[in-house]
């Protein structure tokens, strides 16, 4: 497997005090309590509650937490650790302290591991159950998971909601549209048969059976966690709701008294009923073997079509990369008409336009889109200019409708009617024509974030070199410049998948660089809800850095900080809950570990017409600078295209709200009429399924914008 961990950030090791003080301001609550723990004394020596309040008034502040302890702390500390703790805390401006200033205390800020889009929550840690007896595995699968079926729907049969008969104490139900028109997390019996009641008496799920569609579904012994030490009787389940069809994932464990019951479930729509997706034994004919005056080709209706010359669209798509795609083709599939824009020349551009030498950083099994999987010759990453081309073909394939060269210029919603009013502009062959559409959906697929984040620095505007850009500018160097390079420098800021891949690129030059079946796999990954997900990363990402060990050290050595991820969930749970923040080699990191690619760990204050100078002191020559430091959250993006007050309503995007799933994407947003579509190609292709059903049942009146 691919290097998966050169990740930024705060560095772990053999400490001395000072190292320990410096890692304990960085750390979050429960990380600041075990650490010191190691170092012989507890979080009640502080003067705090478990819950991060103060013994003596102080309040823990979000990100924060601030302990009214200088006396307590003088008392178990040895000197130099007490003198550095202390002079932290005074040295915090009095914005960042809750308590008047004769009241001392320690402030301990997260670090950036453990960072999180404002106002998400942190996914909790939980543990596995201990593992099953080998003896109570000696069962038929297939009869535990049927007879778990059975009693679960003649319980919703009978319109029971005590739903611990069928379910552990420690359980988790993930639902994705069936419960209702939006995505739950719900964690124990208590909280299930408290949602269950609040629906008050609009239950949907009428059965559950066995899935038995092909071997790889059937009731099976399997792994809960990444060892495979906890073993569950695991199967696919069918379900059938009151509107729909859909698929389910149940893991079983059992009881104190040996009776088998549900650790975690998953279920998600897959189908309206009556409102099938158009493929299989439902696909077009492609010719009605009628022969009448005027009829008109293929070629012909698709043209029209693309014109909107009969129709418009019902939802419009802001976007033509691996989002608008993906869940335009799933709108398509269900009958419902949609329409592409980009500002772009052509499909695929806003990959073409990247840097020069970029690859996808996930591998080709994971990637695959829906309807269209890559053929089996395709490399398992994929160059950017491989994926446009891709992308030009699967829309034209898929039937997409498509404007490139288009730019929204107005919108606004018509809450009498439901419906937006938007006027775009088209440029074709340099001609530019306006337009106004009435879509009762707007979906921004522009991307997973927003727009380039630029740090403000001191003196940045003194800056004489030849280049100083963001990394969404640079496009690669010239294959033939390496000689006129030769002893050039460079500085990358940054540490995550772009600040890498440029890294290289520029060494390369002569630079001196600072710096399963797919839907059942689906299934399988997305059935783990996000918290048990994140314990099941904690053992893959250990077990990930204990295979990558000589190149994590190497890294070190070189001065690179590293970390593990939230909570050491790797990168996953970071990119979840951030973003960002992470590479997966594909060459780089070798390069620093050698040298050959030189890092500097501090922080810039100010840059001068040829050089930067840091917070440690030091001074940096260089001739280009590139900011690889991010993008914004996709609201900003929405803000920008459609208003502020829009994106406000719409509400915050990334992160985890209190249940624990994804705010914001892939469902209803709080604007009417708006959706969020985002993330890699793996996400894309299972949650435009999700975004789709939930237009298409709004499109047939199945629900409202306001139901649950």
């Amino acid at each position: 497997m691919p290097s998966m961990t050169a990740q930024r950030n705060a560095a772990h090791g053999n400490w001395t005090e000072e190292a320990a003080a410096q890692r304990c301001l960085r750390a979050p609550r429960s990380l600041f309590l075990r650490r010191f723990e190691r170092h012989g004394f507890g979080y009640r020596d502080f003067g705090c509650h478990d819950d991060g309040s103060n013994t003596k008034g102080g309040l823990r502040q979000p990100g924060d937490m601030q302990c009214n302890a200088r006396d307590r702390l003088k008392e178990t500390t040895k000197p130099a650790l007490y003198k550095l703790l202390i002079e932290s805390t005074d040295a915090l401006p009095s914005s960042a302290r809750s308590t008047p200033p004769s009241t001392k205390m320690v402030a301990i800020q997260i670090p950036p591991s453990n960072q999180v889009t404002p106002g998400s929550q942190q996914l909790r840690q939980i543990s596995f159950p201990s593992p099953v007896k080998e003896s109570a595995l000696s069962v038929d699968p297939h009869e535990i998971v049927s007879r778990w079926a059975s009693s679960f729907t003649d319980l919703i049969a009978q319109g029971q909601t005590d739903v611990s008969k069928v379910f552990l104490k420690d359980s988790y139900w993930r639902d994705l549209l069936c419960l209702t028109w939006n995505f739950h997390t719900l964690h124990g019996p208590s909280s299930i048969q408290s949602f269950i009641t609040d629906l008050s008496g609009k239950w949907r799920i009428k059965s559950f059976d066995v899935d038995t569609s092909s071997d790889f579904r059937q009731p099976k012994v399997a792994a809960i966690d990444f060892p495979g030490t906890i073993k569950c009787i695991q199967s696919f389940v069918a379900v059938e709701t009151d509107v729909g069809r859909a698929s389910g994932l149940v893991r079983l464990l059992p009881d104190e008294t040996g009776s088998w019951k549900c650790y975690t479930l998953l279920t998600i729509l897959q189908e309206l009923k009556g409102h099938e997706e158009l493929n299989h034994t439902r696909r077009p004919r492609g010719a009605d073997n009628v022969s009448r005056a005027g009829r008109s080709s293929w070629k012909d209706r698709r043209n029209r079509e693309e014109a909107l010359e009969d129709h418009e669209p019902a939802v419009l798509i802001i976007g033509c990369g691996q989002a608008g795609l993906t869940v335009a083709a799933r709108l398509r599939q269900l009958g419902v008409k949609s329409l592409i824009i980009d500002r772009m020349k052509s499909v695929g551009d806003n990959w073409r336009k990247r840097y020069h030498h970029l690859v996808l950083h996930d591998s080709v099994w994971f990637d695959h889109m829906p309807y269209l999987s890559f053929p089996p010759h395709w490399p398992v990453f994929t160059p950017k200019d491989k994926l446009a081309d891709w992308f030009e073909s699967y829309a034209k394939i898929l039937e997409l409708n498509i404007w490139t060269s288009t730019n929204l210029k107005t919108s606004a919603w018509n809450e009498d009617i439901k419906s937006w009013t938007i006027s775009l502009e088209r440029e074709v062959d340099s001609d530019k024509k306006t337009y106004t559409l009435h879509p009762r959906h707007i979906i921004l697929a522009t991307g997973a974030s927003g727009r380039p984040s630029m740090p403000s620095i001191a003196g940045i505007s003194s800056f004489r070199g030849s280049r100083l850009i963001h990394s969404s500018d640079f496009h690669g160097l010239p294959p033939d410049s390496f000689d006129e390079n030769k002893g050039k420098k460079v500085v990358i800021i940054g540490s995550s998948n772009s600040a890498h891949d440029i890294a290289q690129d520029y060494h390369e030059h002569g630079y001196n660089v600072t710096m399963p079946p797919v839907e059942d796999a689906d299934m399988i990954n997305h059935s783990f809800p996000w918290p048990v997900l994140k314990r099941f990363q904690i053992d893959a990402t250990a077990e990930c850095m204990a295979r990558d060990h000589d190149l994590l050290s190497g890294l070190q050595s070189a001065g690179f900080a590293l970390d593990s991820g939230p909570d050491a969930a790797g990168l996953w749970t970071k990119y979840l809950s951030r973003g960002g923040g992470y590479y997966i080699d594909t060459g780089c990191s070798g390069l620093i570990a050698d040298g050959s690619i030189r890092v500097k760990a501090s922080s810039i204050s100010r840059i001068d017409a040829h050089s930067l100078t840091f917070e440690d002191g030091t001074e940096l020559e260089t001739d280009e600078i590139i900011f690889a430091t991010g993008y914004s959250n996709m609201q900003d993006t929405a803000a920008e295209i459609l208003g502020g007050e829009v994106a406000n309503k719409a509400g915050p995007v990334w992160g985890f709200d209190e249940e624990g799933e994804t705010r914001g994407l892939w469902r209803r947003s709080g604007q009417e009429g708006f959706w969020y579509m985002g993330g890699n190609l793996a996400l894309c292709r299972f949650y435009s399924r999700c975004v789709a059903l939930g237009i298409k049942g709004l499109e047939e009146n199945l629900y409202t914008w306001e139901d649950p």
